[in-house]
């Protein structure tokens, strides 16, 4: 089913060129006043420049052309040259007919046929706990994933972890200190310990993720003022670099403590990422020196003061001085912006992705740019692969500084969740006390997760926003537990329609043709008739809040239909429409939610 917006835009275009010989975009857009129509093309008075004619007298002559009866009233002219188009019942009702046909896309074909889009998100550090800092970036990243995978995208979910590295290196050091109960790695008689006996030890001395995480601190400050440790340590990152068993087998086991965390954490936030989509700095270890050596080959790496680098136009300090891009320290190792290099050319070339996407905070908007520029400098991603950095700004406390503790550090995002699910808890027992345990339990879940996840989409993502448990999870407003209720509500009309001894799902099977009458029904068939154009716009512009405010608009537009228009009490004629206007209702808001945000719904609050 194609866009309405996307019928008339064709449409308009087509009387333009009638009228002027001229293709040129009308500028379709929804109406920003409901006032004065559904729709306006807003582009005829830049047409009119060109075609060198009054742009009102322009406008009536693309009515003229105009062939839209069986979509629109006859389109009305206003101001200097706007056309404005007001949708006809008769249409809205054959669109939801085609709507309510589809229980599976609910009417709306994808936009893309199958090309690859890589999404790089969440990224969280072995050997550390995710924290609220890791938040925006894997949910945001997630609702992409989602919303492109509708829209017809083959999306591939790229976790890019921070497992390898000077930092990782230490980690197994204090590892091998604490197991081995020796600065070495070698046993008690002086000889090397075999692979089978150190697998044993890790396996008898299991260590949590907080654990590790401490051990680490612990280290990193020791080393510090201890020059021996220091140097113990580089040798341990040596070790590793060279994949030597007994040192990868640490390593090993400290990813898989991390990952075994996050994972708990990403199925708490609804299912995000598989184990595939894991592919960390390790990866690509192997792929960083030939990267170094083929942009010197190319004459685009140059050494400076002992470091290579790369200097791309364009990019200067604040002193106008060119700004390099450092691929290799002076001391041979490798960086971030190398390792991003190795997994362009990954992603482009092997995993044939034809847009790319990174999810982080804005604060590394530069290193993106200079990454995206060098890559291309270099030839590994062509003109027609997009490179896109999804930028969101910070989550603030109440005193509008960075969310952090009281002793400063940062919230653990698992504590976070926590607190909003037993927050949530506390309301449902004060609303449904009668409620079984258990399905308190999954409500204050869906109702917390829910209420954590959607206050962060509904905000702009390059804006900072504060973090506010009172607001999220307020049951008015635009919030998840709101928009919950809003379902629950809409679903509650099946149980009383039973009670009355209506068939609500016998009488929408049998309906062939609905009727809209009431302005109120009218509203609301609009506005389900144009979930297609939200979706579209959040996954255009990669903005979950497009989604959002369109799922708010439609619980306010179904709150007003249905203090306005009886549903059960209503008579043959209307009852079969205003069921079907419900069910779709509550279908939008449960696929806006679940499908596309990954929020659970809640047929009870």
């Amino acid at each position: 089913m194609i866009r309405i917006i996307e019928i008339l835009s064709v449409r308009v275009r087509d009387a333009i060129k009638a009228a002027t010989g001229l293709d040129a975009d009308p500028l379709l857009r929804i109406s920003a006043d409901s006032r004065f129509g559904d729709y306006q093309a807003n582009g005829i008075m830049a047409i009119a420049k060109q075609a060198k004619s009054n742009p009102r007298a322009l406008a009536g002559q693309v009515v003229e052309k105009l062939d839209v009866a069986d979509l629109c009233e006859t389109p009305e002219i206003a101001g200097p040259g706007f056309i404005n188009f007001r949708l006809k019942p008769d249409f809205l009702a054959i669109r939801l007919m085609e709507v309510k046909s589809d229980s599976v896309r609910l009417g709306i074909s994808p936009t893309q046929n199958h090309t690859k889009v890589v999404v790089d998100f969440s990224g969280p550090n072995i050997a550390k706990q995710m924290h609220v800092g890791h938040l925006r970036s894997t949910i945001i990243g997630d609702a992409i994933c989602r919303l492109l995978e509708f829209e017809g995208y083959d999306v591939i979910p790229q976790n890019h972890i921070g497992d390898w590295g000077l930092q990782i290196g230490m980690v197994v050091h204090a590892m091998m200190a604490s197991t081995l109960e020796t600065k070495t790695w070698a046993g008690a008689s002086g000889a090397l310990l075999s692979i089978e006996e150190v697998h044993n030890r890790i396996e008898k001395s299991p260590i949590t993720l907080i654990e590790l995480e401490k051990m680490y601190k612990r280290l990193s400050e020791q080393e510090k003022t201890d020059e021996n440790l220091a140097e113990a340590v580089r040798n341990s990152v040596r070790h590793l670099q060279l994949k030597e068993p007994v040192f990868l087998a640490f390593w090993e086991n400290a990813r898989k403590i991390t990952l075994k965390t996050c994972f708990e954490l990403y199925d708490y936030l609804g299912g995000i990422f598989k184990l595939d989509d894991i592919r960390g700095e390790s990866f690509y270890a192997d792929r960083l020196a030939p990267v170094v050596q083929e942009l010197k080959d190319k004459g685009i790496a140059v050494e400076s003061d002992g470091a290579v680098c790369v200097f791309a136009p364009g990019f200067v300090s604040k002193e106008g001085n060119p700004l390099p891009l450092i691929v290799q320290k002076s001391d041979g190792a490798f960086l971030y912006a190398t390792t991003d290099l190795a997994a362009l050319k990954f992603r482009v070339q092997e995993l044939g992705a034809k847009k790319i996407i990174y999810v982080t905070d804005a604060r590394q908007e530069l290193h993106f740019k200079m990454v995206f520029a060098v890559a291309r400098m270099a030839g590994w991603v062509p003109e027609d692969v997009s490179l896109e950095h999804v930028t969101f700004g910070s989550v603030l406390g109440e005193d509008g500084k960075p969310f952090k503790t009281r002793s400063g550090e940062n919230v653990k995002l698992r504590d976070l969740l926590d607190e909003a699910v037993s927050r949530a808890k506390r309301v449902v027992e004060e609303k449904n006390p009668e409620l079984p345990e258990e399905k308190k339990n999954d409500i204050a879940a869906a109702v917390g997760i829910g209420a954590v996840k959607y206050a962060d989409y509904s905000n702009n993502r390059t804006s900072d926003y504060v973090f506010s448990f009172d607001r999220m999870l307020a049951m008015e407003g635009n919030t998840a537990p709101y928009m919950q209720y809003a379902y629950a509500r809409v679903k509650s009309i099946e149980r009383k329609a039973l009670e009355k001894g209506i068939n609500a799902s016998e009488e929408l099977a049998l309906i062939t043709n609905i009727t809209l009458t009431e302005p109120t029904e009218i509203e609301l068939a609009k506005t389900l008739c144009r979930y297609d154009e939200a979706i579209y716009s959040a996954a255009y512009d990669l903005r979950p809040n497009y989604l959002t405010a369109y799922l708010y608009d439609l619980a306010g537009k179904f709150s007003a239909f249905y203090t306005q228009c009886p549903v059960l009490t209503a008579g043959p004629e209307s009852r079969p429409s205003r069921l079907l206007l419900c069910d779709l209702t509550a279908k939008n808001i449960a696929h806006g939610l679940s499908n596309l945000l990954g929020i659970k719904v809640v047929e009870q609050m």
